[in-house]
């Protein structure tokens, strides 16, 4: 079995016992019954890592700092890859050869239009001329030589500046460290540093029967009652409704998207969602107050108590007398 699968089922399982418990607490007749249980969770959770291996120099952030996506997390030491960026950063603006290149091209062609000139007057020969164009050709091979060079070291500058930017680990997204992993001076390989977890919006995930398939629609709001003492129900829109049914349980997945302005919830709350269309028991007909069918010509109905039976009249034979 696969970790992925795994989680999924432990999330399922939990799911299941939040529905359990909505059932058990909600009394019998009441609007309660119309109640699915459900969790609420962070909407994103990211455990931060590092993609090379190194030594933590400095921790940014601590337990509960809220970050914005992009912000710097933790350091790695990194006195190699600044050193090779600042070589490289260096090379890339030395443009000396390029000039020189562009010079010499100069020189050439001006050597190629006297020639052509004194050609014309007959002071050169043909092979003077074409010896002047060969040279100016080279020139212009040596400056494409130069440019090509500086395009490289500006390509290296900017893979060493990257090299540099990986030993920065930045927040993917915007959210609260729930878990610091590292501290300053630890080696680090293959494991996440921090975790991250957004908590503005909320998700909220319900199992909903599949009895009640398409009673839910994209963009419905559904209230959620938290089971913490003091929350007041909020309002949550559907953002995902599962295509495939969970034939364990006979459930399909529902997840929501809780706005959380001020971290007012936290995530890993149980809760409860009013389900749209569900039928609570006080609207269900009870037996007592079906109305009755209307009996059959000639058939006569049954009374509720049984009617009294005649009395016999037994006759006494009169062999039957006792004889004085």
């Amino acid at each position: 079995m696969g970790v992925s699968s795994f989680i999924r089922k432990q999330h399922a399982l939990v799911l299941a016992a939040a529905w359990l418990a909505a059932g058990a607490v909600a009394a019998p007749g009441s609007a309660a019954q119309r109640a699915a249980g459900c969790l609420i969770e962070p909407s994103q959770v990211a455990e931060v890592g590092t993609p090379v291996t190194g030594v933590v120099e400095r921790m940014q952030v601590s337990l509960g700092d809220e970050v914005q996506e992009g912000q710097p997390l933790a350091l790695l030491r990194a006195d190699v890859e600044r050193a090779n960026a600042e070589v490289a950063d260096t090379r890339a603006q030395v443009d000396a050869d390029v000039r020189a290149a562009e010079a010499n091209l100069e020189l050439a062609q001006q050597k190629v239009r006297r020639n052509r000139q004194l050609l014309e007057q007959q002071f050169v020969s043909q092979q003077a001329l074409d010896q002047a164009q060969a040279e100016s050709d080279v020139a212009e091979q040596k400056l494409r030589m130069a440019r090509s060079q500086q395009a490289i070291w500006a390509r290296e500058r900017t893979a060493a500046r990257a090299q540099v930017g990986l030993r920065t680990l930045r927040s993917p997204i915007a959210g609260i460290v729930v878990e610091r992993y590292s501290n300053p001076g630890e080696r680090v390989e293959d494991r996440p540093l921090l975790r991250v977890a957004t908590i503005d919006p909320l998700r909220v995930d319900l199992m909903v029967p599949a009895a009640q398939w398409g009673s839910v629609a994209l963009g419905d709001a559904i209230t959620i009652r938290p089971d913490l003492p003091g929350a007041a129900p909020a309002h949550a829109k559907v953002s995902y409704i599962d295509r495939v049914m969970d034939a364990a349980s006979n459930t399909f997945r529902v997840r929501l998207l809780l706005p959380n302005p001020g971290h007012r919830l936290p995530g890993g709350l149980r809760c409860k969602a009013d389900l749209p269309g569900a039928v609570s028991a006080q609207a269900a007909p009870s037996p007592q107050s079906a109305p009755a069918a209307a009996p059959r010509a000639g058939v006569k109905p049954a009374s509720a108590a049984p009617e009294p039976a005649a009395p016999l009249n037994l006759k006494q034979d009169a062999s039957l007398r006792p004889r004085i």
